[in-house]
Formats: C-alpha cells, sequence, structure tokens
C-alpha cells in the first residue's frame, strides 16, 4: 500500500510513489548560486521546508538529518533548487532566517536510531487508547511519530470538540519519559495516513498524491446529477468524497447552457414534470404524473417551448404544436410543424377504427374481401356471363353467382306464361252462382292420358296436364 516513510508498513524501495514530484530540472546543469531551500519529507506524507545553509550536495531520495525543537529528527529529500521557490509561493511561504537548517546527511548508525525509535510507536499508541478510555475523553488516536533522538513524540487525533487532555499529557510523560506533543489533525488528514482502498477500486487519493483538502460540498452532487445518498457519496473519512470536485468545473459549465426548468409545462394533455436531465448528450425527459412513459427533449427544443410559454401560447403537446389560449383553431407554424403533422396524422390512423375493411381491393381467389355488388348489377350479371363452363366452381366463388340461376329463371317465366293461357277450372259445387254469369269456355280437345315417359310432350304443348287423368 505505503512505504515506510508513510507509516503502513515496507520500505521506500517498493517504489509506492506516496506525494512523489517529478524534478524536471534536476537532469540541467546547476547554476553557481543555486537556491539553498529544500523540501523534506516525513512519516504520514508530511512536507517541511529547510534551508541548506552547509551547500551540501543533495540528490532527491537521500536521508538527511535535519533541525527539529528539540533534538534532530530524519527526513527524507523530494525537491531542491527553482522547483522548491515555486512551492514556497504556492503554499505561501516566507523564505527568511527564521527556517529550520539541515545538519548533515543520514549514516548508518542514524538510521538505525531512527529504527528503534520507531519501534515505540505501535505500543505506545496502544497504551494511550487505553488511557483515552479511561479518561473518558471525546477524542480518536489515530497515530504516533517519535523522534529520531527518542526524545519527543507526536500524537495525532481527531475529534469534533474542545478536548482537555492536560491529565492525560501528564501520565503519557511519566510512564514513557519522553516529551509529549498532542496535534489535532481533521478527519480526511487521518484516512490519509490511515490508508486504505477507495469504492473506485483504487488506493485512497488522500494516500497517495492528494495534499490540500478543499471543502465539498452537497451542490457538487447537485451539479452532478448523483443521488443524495450519504453512504454512497461518503468515503472511508466519513465525510463527502473528494473526487466529487475532480469533474465539478466541467459540470458547471455544461450546466449553464441546460434550462432551468423551475415548475411543470402546462400542456393541453396535462401538466408534464422534468424527470432527469442529461447534461453531457444535452436530453431532458419529462413525463405526465403517474406515468411511467418518458418524452426526451433536447436542449434546444425546451428552450423553444419556454419562449411560448413566457409570450402567453400554450403548448398543445411536448411534440411541438403550440396553439394559442384565445383560439386554439389557430396554430402556429414552426420549424418543426411539418414533422409533427406526420406524427399525428399517424397516430390517428392507428387510433381510428377500420371502416374501409369492407371497400378494401378483392384478392385474387380470397371470397372473403370480394367487392358486394348492387342488386341491380346482379340481376344483369346472369346475361353477361360467358356460356362456357356455367358449372365451374372456381368461377362461381369469384362472380357469387349460383350456376343454376339461369335455368331457375326460365322455369319461372314458363309457368307464368302457363297461367296466363290456362283457363280456370270449373266449381266443384254442382249449383251455381245465380249473381255471377260463367262465361262459356270452348274445352280443349280431351288430352291423351298420362303414360310414362310423356312428360317432354305436354311441355313442348305448353298445356298443364290434368291430374285427374
Amino acid at each position: 500500500m505505503a512505504c515506510g516513510s508513510c507509516g503502513t508498513g515496507g520500505g521506500c524501495s517498493t517504489g509506492c510513489g506516496k506525494l512523489d514530484v517529478h524534478d524536471w530540472l534536476g537532469n540541467m546543469n546547476r547554476p553557481a548560486s543555486m537556491f539553498d531551500a529544500v523540501e523534506i519529507r516525513f512519516k504520514g506524507g508530511r512536507k517541511e521546508f529547510y534551508r541548506n545553509v552547509n551547500n551540501l550536495e543533495l540528490y532527491t531520495g537521500d536521508i538527511i538529518v535535519v533541525e527539529n525543537n528539540p533534538g534532530f529528527h530524519l527526513g527524507e529529500v523530494t525537491m531542491q533548487g527553482e522547483m522548491v521557490r515555486l512551492q514556497l509561493k504556492k503554499k505561501k511561504v516566507t523564505y527568511s532566517d527564521d527556517l529550520p537548517i539541515i545538519y548533515r546527511k543520514a549514516t548508518e548508525k542514524d538510521v538505525e536510531k531512527f529504527e528503534q525509535s520507531r519501534v515505540r510507536e505501535l505500543p505506545t499508541m496502544y497504551r494511550t487508547r487505553e488511557l483515552i478510555r479511561e479518561y473518558n475523553l471525546n477524542m480518536k488516536l489515530s497515530d504516533v511519530e517519535f523522534q529520531a533522538d527518542n526524545t519527543k513524540a507526536t500524537f495525532f487525533y481527531s475529534a469534533e470538540d474542545r478536548v482537555d487532555f492536560r491529565e492525560l499529557i501528564k501520565v503519557l510523560a511519566g510512564e514513557f519519559k519522553i516529551r509529549i506533543e498532542m496535534k489535532q489533525i481533521s478527519l480526511r488528514q487521518e484516512a490519509g495516513r490511515l490508508g486504505g482502498i477507495g469504492s473506485c477500486g483504487q488506493e485512497l487519493c488522500c494516500s497517495t498524491w492528494l495534499t490540500d483538502f478543499k471543502n465539498v460540498n452537497t451542490s457538487a452532487a447537485r451539479y452532478q446529477n448523483l443521488s443524495l445518498n450519504p453512504t454512497k457519496l461518503s468515503g472511508q473519512c466519513g465525510r463527502l468524497k473528494c473526487c466529487l470536485n475532480y469533474e465539478l468545473d466541467t459540470y458547471m459549465q455544461a450546466v449553464k447552457e441546460i434550462p432551468d426548468v423551475k415548475g411543470p409545462i402546462k400542456t393541453s394533455e396535462g401538466l408534464y414534470f422534468l424527470q432527469k436531465t442529461d447534461i453531457f448528450k444535452r436530453i431532458m425527459y419529462f413525463s405526465l404524473p403517474n406515468d411511467n412513459d418518458w418524452i426526451p427533449l433536447e436542449v434546444e427544443r425546451v428552450h423553444e417551448i419556454l419562449e411560448y410559454t413566457k409570450q402567453g401560447l400554450q403548448v398543445h403537446t411536448l411534440h411541438f404544436n403550440v396553439m394559442e389560449e384565445v383560439d386554439e383553431d389557430e396554430v402556429i407554424n414552426s420549424d418543426l410543424s411539418e414533422l409533427d403533422a406526420r406524427l399525428k396524422k399517424k397516430n390517428q390512423a392507428k387510433n381510428k377504427p377500420n371502416t374501409n375493411r369492407q371497400n378494401a381491393a378483392p384478392q385474387k381467389g380470397n371470397v372473403k374481401f370480394e367487392k358486394k355488388r348492387p342488386e341491380e348489377n346482379r340481376q344483369q350479371r346472369p346475361a353477361e356471363l360467358p356460356k362456357n363452363n356455367p358449372g365451374n366452381s372456381k368461377f362461381s366463388q369469384r362472380t357469387n353467382i349460383n350456376p343454376n340461376e339461369n335455368k331457375k329463371v326460365e322455369s319461372e317465366d314458363k309457368r307464368v306464361e302457363l297461367k296466363k293461357e290456362t283457363p280456370p277450372s270449373a266449381p266443384k259445387a254442382s249449383v251455381p252462382n245465380v249473381n255471377t254469369e260463367t262465361p262459356k269456355v270452348n274445352k280443349p280437345d280431351e288430352a291423351p292420358k298420362k303414360e310414362p315417359g310423356t312428360e317432354k310432350i305436354w311441355k313442348r304443348q305448353n298445356v298443364k296436364p290434368d291430374n285427374n287423368s
């Protein structure tokens, strides 16, 4: 995770890169009068500036002995030369004679003594936490750093309120025989000293490269359309994640072009509410209440709709049919009117019942979709039909005409002619009617008796056979 100088185990040779800075002026020839300020790094990524008054030839990564109050301490060179001048200006540190100085390069004996002092850090931290619980102090001890000469120890803690730890300092000084310094740090600095893996799967930014901790507000999450869920927005420190500020400027620049929809959009269909805004795709989603069918609209289109509403016009639908409030029959033409007319016509065609199903074009061989003909044409049709193949079933299905209809009409005509020519039969009563005079009708010649096979003869003579015979 981190190197030994970070306090999380391992050695600097592993290349953890904790807060390393590339000196792009390191390969250049050194000037005659070099800036004598040097940046030194200590445990936990803490960095301070020292003066090289002895003009020592130092390189990045050298272990040196520096002045501390009281005694001395060991640190690692991270930057020197003109780069340090820029860092002093950035961090607003004035270069003066009050800056501590560098004594010498560390020897093997100095490094061994420093390692022995570091062995005491974990037992001291555990014992101090027990004393904090005994005194019921509202503070959290996160780390302990011993000085290289074993004369001083710095206790790093975090607390929400002011803590009275005077009794604790007396007990620690008497038990460990060292000088005690209590230093309060923020929760973000505490997470950086402890280290860990973030929700992104990478090592925490505060424990690898981040040094300046800026305030993070919930407005950063609102600009980026993130859900205001504390468990998802909080880091291991319990505060809002520092990475919320990384892309905030880009989102704020993109949001400037998004219209501010303060309330619902009033249309003739109802009130449309804003559900979601995709900032980089420049699409806004609207929907009616209790409706899951969201309507996507581009940002330019939303701007035009809002302009119409400001002019006192009512939007018929979000598909951009705009109508005046005074006269709803007047439709205002727009750039999208032609497209909207097509959509409206298409929707009406879907919702309209199919009344022209009977008038549909007939398909060949399909009796279901044949066009019905009026009665006049149906009576004239038999005379127009071809005489060839009158009993063809396929032909009769296409024309809806019975092949025996022609014979039926001829037989009916013969019956009418027979009625007109044949006289009425004599009454069965023996007493004649006095009031009426029966006309004298000459009886036809006596017909021959009916014999089998003679039915065709009666039809040719147009005489109806007598049933009595």
